[in-house]
């Protein structure tokens, strides 16, 4: 079965071509990143105007890389939510369009099932049961997963997601949209250049039991420190880059303590880290290492599989589309949507 994948949730589209039985074939995706720079973050209907433009010539590139019709395709699915309601719009009315006029099964894809289920890509899946680690710009939550559709949310931002954390830092050091790479990067210079950085951030909720988190107050810390520097005439290039590390530094280990209790919470020794902030290269190191020394394995999608794409819809959709899941001609969408309402799939995964 060739299912089509359409991922319009924010600022990203993303389109790619799945096939139950030879794997992924062909996939792209448009960032609108120049876009929305100088408005320093996603302007919700500049996104959807662009998804309405994008989201046609990039079903006709990946049709055309993976030498298909349109009528090659078997089945759609696309992102019904979590996002922007008009950018989800775009995707929706797109795919409900084309399954009509091809007369072929669509269904709507949760986008954080996808981000999930993105590590399933690779060589070396990830075997049931894992825990997931769930870190982007709208969403931080640990999850542990039995099987598709079998979620148990254990901890989850009671605020600001660690992503959405990152995109506030990054305009407090006077950096661009998206954040988080650009504070990653001027984290290294401290690293480089400055040995390092003095300041030492709070870690939000690790002093006391549970597994949820909270960022605000971490933004907050952040806010106050280059305010006072700022008033102070100090906040130069070196402070910034060593605010940047501290702050980063504080993010992820506040993630891999959480993290940590949450494998010896459940017992797993299976983690998978999914979502745009998986790209971070200290998240990485440090959770790698605290698996290593619980002799426990980490699974990460590959970094152009961290953000928002294609990809991911095609194959969470075909898990489901294979089992017989399909929407009607009704078009749904979830602009909030709890992953632990999504039905469970009992009969196994479909992998190549």
């Amino acid at each position: 079965m060739i299912v089509l994948g359409i991922e319009t949730s924010c600022d990203e589209t993303g389109i790619a071509l799945y096939d139950t039985d030879n794997g992924l074939l062909a996939h792209a995706l448009f960032s609108q990143i120049d876009l929305h720079v100088d408005y320093g973050g996603v302007v919700p209907e500049l996104a959807s105007r662009d998804h309405i433009r994008k989201t046609l010539p990039l079903i006709t590139k990946v049709l055309a890389s993976a030498e298909l019709e349109k009528t090659d395709i078997d089945a759609i699915a696309y992102t019904a939510g979590p996002g922007l309601i008009g950018a989800l719009l775009v995707g929706a009315t797109i795919a409900e369009g084309l399954s009509y006029a091809l007369d072929i099964p669509v269904l709507g894809v949760h986008h954080m099932e996808g981000h999930l289920l993105a590590p399933m890509l690779e060589d070396n899946p990830p075997d049931f049961p894992f825990l997931g680690l769930l870190v982007s710009g709208g969403h931080t939550q640990l999850v542990a997963v039995e099987g598709i559709g079998e979620y148990q949310i254990l901890g989850e931002s009671l605020d600001d997601a660690a992503g959405e954390a990152f995109d506030k830092a990054a305009k407090m050091l006077g950096l661009d949209y998206p954040g988080g790479p650009r504070v990653a990067a001027l984290a290294e210079k401290a690293l480089a250049n400055f040995n390092g950085t003095p300041y030492r951030f709070p870690r939000p909720m690790t002093d006391r039991p549970g597994l949820d988190f909270s960022f605000s107050g971490l933004k907050t810390f952040t806010l106050n420190t280059t305010q006072k520097l700022s008033q102070q005439g100090k906040l130069i290039e070196k402070d910034r880059a060593q605010i940047a590390l501290a702050f980063e530094e504080a993010v992820v280990d506040t993630l891999r303590i959480k993290c940590k209790r949450a494998i010896q919470h459940t017992g797993y020794k299976r983690l998978v880290i999914a979502g745009g902030v998986s790209a971070n290269k200290r998240l990485r190191h440090a959770l790698d290492e605290m698996c290593s020394r619980l002799n426990a394995e980490v699974f990460y999608a590959r970094q152009e599989f961290c953000t928002d794409n294609g990809a991911m819809i095609a194959y969470a959709g075909a898990q489901r589309l294979a089992v017989g899941q399909r929407d009607g001609m009704n078009i749904q969408i979830r602009p909030r949507w709890p992953m632990d309402t999504l039905p469970p799939i009992k009969s196994g995964v479909v992998t190549v």
